[in-house]
């Protein structure tokens, strides 16, 4: 910019600012006003052919201030939409995984219930372990279970009983779970 065009310059800037920062302030906040009419001067500065034609001039510099101001609002809404979007999807999140209110987490601890309740049920003793199996798995009765492994029904009780001995011991700490999924 040339010496004349520098003075023109300044001189339009004192003349508007105060005006336009005032008005700035009016659509914005202190901060985004500053910009905003700092970005509107230095638009100003690189298109010396505005400076020229002073005519529309503070008309021109008003309504750049305005669009601008309209721009920023339009930012901050697509700003608080993706940020409102985020936090929706969040609470979604929170909502689907909460321990009380999904079956995803019960499935979870159910899977990991039944496979302590078989391992337990594994670790029986053989022959405790294989009638107790035909009877509570298998679904079978004391007497079929008694012809099946050749002996007398007293010694698959006495198995039965032996078993639930064991796993009641073994499986203590586990009641309440499920006595929780037994319920439900």
């Amino acid at each position: 910019m040339e010496g004349e065009s520098k003075n023109r310059y300044k001189a339009l800037f004192r003349k508007y600012y105060p005006g336009l920062h005032f008005y700035a302030l009016r659509l914005l906040g202190e901060e985004e006003a500053e910009d905003v009419v700092q970005d509107v001067f230095l638009e100003l500065w690189t298109r010396p052919d505005l400076i020229e034609g002073d005519a529309s001039l503070q008309a021109y510099l008003y309504r750049m201030v305005y669009s601008r101001a309209v721009n920023i609002h339009k930012h901050k809404k697509v700003e608080e939409s993706y940020s409102a979007f985020l936090e929706d999807i969040h609470d979604k999140r929170v909502a689907f995984y909460q321990p009380d209110q999904t079956d995803i987490i019960k499935n979870i601890e159910n899977r990991e219930l039944r496979q302590e309740i078989y391992t337990s049920i594994n670790n029986l003793p053989d022959k405790c372990r294989e009638i107790f199996k035909l009877s509570y798995i298998h679904h079978m009765k004391n007497k079929a279970i008694a012809d099946l492994m050749g002996v007398s029904v007293r010694t698959v009780e006495a198995h039965i009983y032996k078993a639930l001995k064991i796993l009641r011991e073994q499986l203590k700490h586990l009641m309440i779970y499920i006595l929780f999924f037994t319920v439900n």
